[in-house]
């Protein structure tokens, strides 16, 4: 079997419930693991006042979701003559090893939520049910060209999109731009724009930018940037070796070392790169973090929002198209041992490939910091008015969704090992030649001991 190490949940569970932040990633790597090591799993379809039960696991997120699913569930319920969903709410800290168990006594789920990262490794562990005849084809023509890989493997869907967050976004305060003589209306397009703007933004106890500075926060927040850098990740697409001593990424590694050794940014955050809390707080005048940040904003900082821009994160050359981001997220799945196959895809149609509108609360609820997967949404949403006034959405949708790359589904090991050299240079630890040559070594030590060469799931 061939397990994802995936560390989505804990982003999820751990950044917008503010409890914690990265440094518990080791846990998530091992608690993932776990749950995806249970090959095959069981829910069995029961009835009750004459209609199907299908069981719903939900993992814990925000508690507007929470809230959202509880409507839509008892209005799906209210619709229904022969099915019933039973849905229940699972803390992202128990989720894995509750699963596991359930997997293991032949009651599992028959849906639940799973991100992207885990599909292709649960599709080739045989836990997951095979959506095609099960949905229509318009509802998988419906969704997005470039979100539609990330639900495929070997041409066949094996779970239905909900929705995609941009890891890499870059805000800023308008404020402290103009005073800074800087055109808030046109905000830097390249790595070298970035830095000067970072360089001109650095004032008194003001950093001018924050950005990912440790191995566990860079192993995936640099993903969109490794794309820009190289058009590739550092490993070769079949995962046979490392790519990590391409030449490309010296730049990259450059960039960070750039901001972090020039003092433009803060040298011990307090939080991970997921938590907005130090843009919030005024501690920096820019900000990379991903589109949840938006959220958090809003939430916890909403005298900040007022006097805050977003743009898509510059790339390298300056060229907009150029992926910066990669789009992480959430599916619902079908189990593949589910006795209820048919009624838990209804569900799912109903909820996620049905009516536009569905969607387009979800959207709202999340103050529209998690964006569409479907066209048909995307419609639905340009007629709203709470849409169309906020002062975020249309640019992530527009200019940072499109060009976003769906997150690797190689062990998180080798991502952190990258994460560790990016950090390595950018503190001076080692050079940066030196830093991407233990990097090759360990990926490639990696691809080695877990068998990893020719196993890339095909989309």
């Amino acid at each position: 079997m061939w397990t994802r190490f995936g560390d989505e949940p804990l982003k999820e569970e751990k950044v917008h419930k503010r409890r914690s932040t990265w440094a518990l990633v080791a846990s998530a790597v091992v608690a993932a693991s776990l749950a995806l090591s249970g090959c095959g799993s069981g829910g069995g379809a029961k009835t009750e006042g004459g209609k199907t039960v299908i069981t719903f696991w939900q993992q814990k997120f925000e508690d507007y979701q929470q809230a959202w699913f509880k409507k839509e569930v008892d209005a799906f319920n209210a619709s229904q003559s022969k099915v019933k969903v039973d849905y229940q709410v699972v803390p992202s800290d128990t989720w894995a090893q509750k699963l596991k168990a359930a997997q293991a006594a032949n009651k599992a789920p028959d849906v639940q939520t799973t991100n992207y990262g885990n599909i292709a490794a649960a599709a080739a562990n045989g836990e997951l049910t095979e959506l095609d005849g099960l949905l229509p084809a318009s509802a998988f023509a419906d969704i997005k060209d470039n979100v539609k890989s990330f639900v495929t493997i070997g041409g066949k869907h094996y779970a239905y999109p909900m929705l995609v967050e941009p890891s890499t976004v870059l805000y800023y305060r308008t404020d402290l731009v103009a005073a800074a003589g800087l055109d808030p209306k046109s905000p830097p397009k390249t790595w070298d724009e970035l830095i000067q703007w970072a360089t001109k933004l650095t004032k008194g106890n003001v950093k001018g930018m924050t950005i990912a500075s440790v191995a566990a926060d860079l192993g995936w927040a640099s993903w969109g940037l490794q794309y820009n850098a190289c058009g590739h990740l550092p490993v070769a697409d079949d995962w046979s070796k490392s790519t990590a001593t391409d030449p490309c990424f010296q730049k990259l590694l450059q960039f960070y070392k750039t901001l972090y050794q020039g003092g433009l940014m803060p040298k011990t955050p307090k939080v991970g790169y997921a938590d907005a809390s130090p843009y919030g707080q005024g501690q920096v005048a820019m900000m990379a973090d991903g589109s949840w940040a938006v959220g958090q904003l809003k939430e916890t900082f909403p005298a900040m929002v007022a006097k805050t821009a977003v743009a898509p994160f510059p790339s390298m050359d300056g060229d907009p198209t150029k992926t910066t981001a990669t789009l992480g997220g959430w599916t619902l799945t079908v189990d593949a041992k589910s006795k209820a196959k048919t009624q838990a895809a209804g569900f799912i149609q109903w909820l996620l490939a049905g009516d536009p509108a569905i969607m387009a609360s979800f959207f709202k609820a999340s103050g529209f910091s998690k964006y569409t997967v479907r066209t048909s949404v995307d419609q639905a949403l340009s007629g709203n008015t709470d849409a169309n006034s906020d002062p975020f959405m249309k640019v992530i949708s527009d200019k940072v969704v499109p060009y976003g790359k769906q997150e690797p589904s190689y062990p998180w090991d080798i991502a952190l090992d990258f994460g560790t050299a990016i950090e390595g240079a950018m503190k001076g630890n080692l050079s940066i030649p030196d830093a991407l040559k233990k990097a090759d070594g360990q990926i490639n030590d990696v691809i080695k001991k877990q068998s990893l060469a020719g196993t890339e799931p095909t989309h």
